[in-house]
């Protein structure tokens, strides 16, 4: 499986005009060098213990959702571990690349896989930040029939795979007509929509107090839990396609509950 079909491919599903213009997508480390029998590994950060499990597992080739270079870098210090990283890849020809947005506004990405956990028939959907017809980021989820809110955190917990969810509300056993999605942050995506729930990975303070006072559920399951488990669905995706491909161990949310 060449280097060449690789990007052909993750281009095809995963667009990357449709990610947002503030974003750093695609090829972010380019190893042209392996360009052949590549060796996938998939992860949502690209931390320092993940970069050493690609080396020591003879990894090629990394898609990081999240853009590990994000801001223009002037200089490399290795005293940053973001840089150390950097350098430990380009010494040992690992190529990178980051779908992020883009991988979260198409149809049947982030997102969608979000809706999921809440809406298995995929009621009334509606994107909040529409590119184009059926693309963009955000949800808004409209229930055929109103459900407890207890009972949505239990079913969340369950499609995320986590123990714990950040709630916030004035009333657990809310009905819950409307549910606002967001993959990663929902700050700017929720902005000026109205929904009995509020389901994204973070949220700031003064927002979450801001959509209690106005009698609104909240709920943060940490950034990257709301973007984790998708990583499998592109797993299949890429074996399908002949890839050999894996899912790190070492990427985990840099929060725990204790």
């Amino acid at each position: 499986m060449s280097r060449a079909r690789l990007l052909k491919h993750l281009d095809k599903i995963y667009p990357l005009r449709f990610a947002e213009s503030w974003d750093n997508v695609g090829l972010l480390v380019d190893s042209p060098s392996i360009s052949q029998n590549l060796k996938i590994l998939l992860t949502i950060d690209l931390t320092k213990s993940v970069v050493q499990e690609a080396i020591s597992q003879n990894y090629n080739f990394i898609i990081a959702y999240h853009p590990f270079i994000f801001s223009g870098i002037k200089k490399i210090n290795q005293s940053n571990p973001q840089h150390e990283s950097l350098i430990k890849l380009i010494q040992n020809n690992i190529s990178v690349y980051s779908p992020h947005t883009s991988i979260d506004a198409i149809k049947g990405g982030v997102n969608d896989w979000l809706v999921e956990g809440v809406s298995k028939n995929n009621e009334n959907v509606k994107i909040l930040d529409e590119v184009e017809e059926g693309v963009g980021c955000g949800r808004l989820v409209t229930l055929s029939e109103s459900i407890k809110l207890n009972e949505l955190i239990n079913k969340i917990k369950i499609h995320l795979n986590v123990d714990n969810l950040l709630l916030s509300t004035n009333n657990q056993n809310k009905e819950i007509k409307t549910i606002a999605i967001c993959a990663g942050s929902g700050s700017s995506v929720f902005k000026g929509v109205d929904a009995d729930l509020y389901f994204t990975g973070e949220l700031s303070h003064h927002e979450v107090l801001y959509y209690k006072e106005s009698d609104k559920a909240v709920i943060c399951a940490n950034h990257s839990n709301t973007e984790r488990g998708y990583l499998q669905i592109v797993k299949n995706d890429l074996e399908k396609e002949g890839f050999q491909v894996s899912v790190s161990v070492e990427d985990k949310d840099p929060f725990q509950f204790v």
